[in-house]
């Protein structure tokens, strides 16, 4: 029985295109980036040269681009960047963030804001809305960071981001999106998106794992979290990593170049799998309005079984499927972002399919009848 992956949104492989980039990197061009002999110049130039393909794909200015070490790093550097300015400044730090972002950045505001300061969630509709007047009352008190993703990677729901930063900005709020889950699924491009700060990672697009990029638009101020030798123009010390950055850099091209047609792709292969799931499978509840969520990403509800034994009988059948996001994988808690989206009204595990290059319509169309049966035995041997 072959196996099916179906957690893209976990982690992807890395595509042979990356791979042949990174390959010099890892080998005769070796050098230190900050070195000025001719090994590190040459490890400079591949650095720069990714820092050209990144903004020439996201949009901005290439000098608004940072490489570091991973999404997470990426979120909490902006969360932490911008708390310490105010605490610098003498101010207690002010953080509004959306009730369902990633824990990278939930976390690292409640830190951030300490017992002194505040961290402000606002709430967020399963149609991706928001209370706009509430954000409109939060803008007054001028927040040191407002911070909404692009795309939530549990569910998939897609967040006003663009009519958000356009509010932030009149009101001169300096606002960050999470973008780890829309590049190559979504449009993106900085310059129409009015943030000033915007994180990505490699390994959700077929990069290298623990890569990741913040865009820092010009004028943004922003508290350093890594310091030392001052690289990464001292938002970000520490050696870079040339190779990963290259690696990085053609990910995000192949997957803004591909964006349109495979978003459509993926898409068909969720309805495909939703499709099979309905005619299987009684009485499942999916969360997150399916017109405002992006193609890659279908999260459900099934009552009247137990998680645990789901995921196994998932995994025997050779399917990959999360509960939840990877990171939190090893939690006994329930999602924050279906508790919030839904309250109590939450009855059952959730599954995240999250689809991508390793699937097609016959594995997609076989994953879904493996998962039908696996429901099925579930529910015989869970005892209510």
């Amino acid at each position: 029985m072959d196996p099916i992956y179906l957690d893209h949104a976990s982690t992807t492989p890395v595509r042979p295109e990356v791979r042949a980039a990174m390959e010099p990197y890892l080998a005769e061009i070796f050098g230190n980036a900050s070195s000025v002999h001719r090994w590190g110049r040459k490890a400079a130039t591949g650095l720069e040269d990714a820092r050209t393909r990144v903004a020439a794909a996201l949009g901005g200015d290439r000098n608004d681009f940072y490489f570091v070490r991973g999404g997470t790093e990426s979120d909490n550097l902006a969360v932490f960047g911008r708390a310490q300015i105010a605490r610098s400044e003498g101010r207690t730090p002010l953080i509004v963030a959306s009730a369902i972002e990633h824990t990278a950045i939930l976390t690292a505001a409640e830190i951030a804001s300490g017992s002194d300061g505040q961290c402000v969630l606002l709430d967020v509709r399963p149609s991706g809305d928001v209370d706009e007047e509430e954000l409109d009352r939060l803008l007054e008190r001028k927040p040191d960071l407002v911070s909404f993703m692009m795309v939530n990677n549990e569910t998939g729901l897609q967040l006003p981001v663009e009519r958000i930063a356009r509010k932030a900005r009149a009101a001169g709020v300096c606002v960050h999106t999470d973008a780890v889950q829309a590049v190559g699924k979504i449009r993106v491009n900085l310059d129409e998106v009015a943030v000033d700060l915007a994180s990505f990672t490699g390994h959700k697009i077929y990069g290298p794992k623990s890569t990741g990029l913040l865009y820092k638009r010009s004028g943004t101020e922003l508290e350093p979290r890594v310091v030392g030798g001052g690289q990464e123009r001292a938002v970000r010390s520490g050696t870079e990593d040339v190779a990963g950055a290259v690696g990085m850099s053609v990910a995000i091209e192949l997957a803004v170049a591909e964006q349109e047609g495979e978003a459509e792709r993926l898409g068909r292969l969720k309805v495909l799998l939703l499709s099979v799931l309905t005619e299987g499978v009684e009485d499942f509840r999916i969360h997150g309005d399916p017109e405002v969520c992006a193609p890659h990403v279908l999260n459900i509800g099934i009552p009247g079984v137990d998680r645990q034994t789901l995921l196994i009988e998932l995994d025997l059948a050779g399917v990959a499927v999360s509960s939840g996001p990877a990171c939190s994988s090893g939690s006994s808690r329930g999602s924050h972002v279906l508790a919030a989206l839904y309250g109590t009204e939450i009855e059952g595990p959730s599954l995240r399919f999250s689809f991508g290059k390793l699937n097609d319509e016959v594995s997609v169309r076989e994953a879904g009848r493996r998962i039908v049966e696996a429901v099925a035995r579930t529910r015989s041997n869970t005892v209510v």
